[in-house]
């Protein structure tokens, strides 16, 4: 798969696995990691920082910054420490001024006194009235730093990231720590449970096959594996998908993987 290929083009059943293990696990502990397993596999990075910002615009500064989760290596990774001054950080002034979705490349400084303590890094931010959502991809400074290309897949890719990192803070907000002990309501795994809220939202009804169809796809099954599972014809596998895909207003498999993502 070339790296100039939008999100539309990623036909890897693998992918689609990794997106729904993501959209489930928001909120979770293991949302960061998910991400570094779904983004690695496309572009190779290090390590991701998930952040929350929270401004105040109108004096243009910074009220808090929150940990959303990290995942990845330490070894030749160097992350920015907040100063008593938080509007030293190095993204505050992309943050500040930013009117809509945003890339912003560091890359690591050779002129560093400690060569060790740099990385290149790719920040996706995100804009929900004085709220940012930030994911950090680091690299080390050993690396090549981000190609064009590459930087041109992570911000289609963006489209799909951001409005799930958004979902995961929402939620962190939200509610309490997971407890591992707590049943899940109904035997549902998250993807599942997460579907149908979604449709519930919504306010759409799908039948109980193509609901099967739609979850089987998510969870990054092909279409064979489905018509096999199923007994029918790849056909009324690919029939199932369209009559959803149509009541959810999208197109194809990386449409209803849009929809799960809120994007």
């Amino acid at each position: 798969m070339g790296l100039t290929s939008s999100i539309q083009n990623v036909e890897s059943p693998h992918f689609y696995f990794e997106l729904g293990e993501l959209i489930a696990n928001a909120g979770h502990d293991r949302f960061a990691e998910n991400m570094l397993h779904l983004v690695d596999k496309l572009v190779p990075i290090n390590r991701v920082e998930l952040t929350e910002w929270t401004l105040d615009e109108r004096q243009a500064s910074i009220l808090d910054i929150k940990h959303l989760g990290s995942a990845g290596l330490w070894a030749d990774i160097c992350f920015t420490e907040l100063s008593h001054r938080q509007d030293d950080h190095p993204l505050f002034k992309n943050i500040i001024e930013m009117d809509d979705s945003l890339l912003i490349q560091m890359n690591a400084q050779s002129k560093s006194p400690d060569a060790r303590c740099t990385s290149h890094q790719c920040n996706l931010v995100s804009r929900k009235s004085n709220r940012r959502c930030v994911i950090s991809f680091y690299r080390a400074h050993t690396q090549r730093v981000f190609s064009l290309s590459e930087l041109s897949f992570l911000k289609s890719l963006s489209q799909t990231l951001l409005p799930l990192i958004e979902c995961h803070a929402r939620i962190c907000r939200h509610t309490q720590p997971h407890n591992p002990g707590t049943a899940i309501a109904g035997e549902q795994t998250p993807l599942q449970r997460e579907f149908h809220e979604r449709l519930a939202r919504d306010d759409i009804a799908l039948s109980a096959r193509e609901k099967e169809v739609c979850l089987g796809l998510l969870s990054g099954g092909t279409v064979p594996e489905m018509a096999d599972k199923l007994s029918v014809k790849n056909s009324s596998i690919e029939t199932y998908l369209k009559r959803a895909a149509a009541k959810l207003g999208v197109s194809g498999r990386h449409g209803l993987a849009k929809w799960m993502a809120g994007a």
